[in-house]
């Protein structure tokens, strides 16, 4: 196999982490690839964006966190949300105040809505379904699948990007995204790579295209 096929072969299939609402970058890096496979089974690291995400409100940029149990900083799958702290009305409250009067809030706020309402124990299990709500909204089709840590496909390389695509390296520095400005409800100054859910409320339909135009591997 030459050196150029075994790259073609690299890019089919991606190894990533499992993020809340997960900002740009992480979108252009699945729509680079084939397949995504999400490790569940890899170690979770406190304060990522495997449990928080960044909106744009009228103020400056906020972070919404959703709280997990301590005792459960174990693997990432078994990792239970905390609803001790009403955390649910805050990140509702926010997604409100933030995009309440964007363009395409009122047709796909309620889904999310219903998705937040659930309660459910795990916080793959939120994460997936808003990922997967995220991922139709913006045309992206991806076979993605649940993966297990030092689980192999011998036919496939699989690029592995678990915790490359994070909130601590250089804000600047991106492997997968280029910033395309688009419309924000908030401010003079674009704000890059926020949560998906501010390109989607402020675009609808027109997300992936600005997606695709953010994508540093076309």
């Amino acid at each position: 196999m030459n050196e150029l096929a075994v790259v073609e072969t690299a890019l089919r299939r991606v190894r990533i982490d499992l993020q809340y609402l997960p900002c740009l970058e992480y979108f252009t890096c699945l729509m680079s690839y084939d397949s995504v496979l999400l490790d569940v089974e890899e170690r979770y690291v406190k304060q990522t964006y495997r449990n928080r995400c960044t909106v744009l409100t009228a103020n400056k940029v906020d972070t919404l966190t959703v709280p997990v149990k301590s005792e459960n900083h174990g693997l990432t799958k078994d990792v239970r949300i905390d609803y001790s702290q009403d955390w649910v009305r805050r990140h509702l409250g926010c997604l409100q105040a933030a995009y309440g009067k964007s363009p395409f809030f009122e047709y796909y706020a309620p889904e999310f809505n219903a998705v937040f309402q659930k309660k459910y124990e795990f916080l793959i299990d939120l994460n997936y379904d808003l990922l997967t709500i995220c991922l139709r909204l913006v045309g992206v089709k991806k076979e993605v699948t649940y993966n297990l840590s030092g689980l192999e496909n011998t036919q496939n390389i699989i690029k592995n990007e678990v915790s490359e695509i994070n909130n601590k390296k250089n804000k600047n520095i991106f492997k997968y995204y280029q910033p395309e400005t688009y419309y924000q409800t908030f401010g003079n100054d674009f704000v890059s790579n926020l949560s998906i859910v501010d390109l989607i409320f402020n675009m609808g339909p027109e997300a992936r295209s600005v997606l695709l135009k953010s994508s540093k591997i076309q």
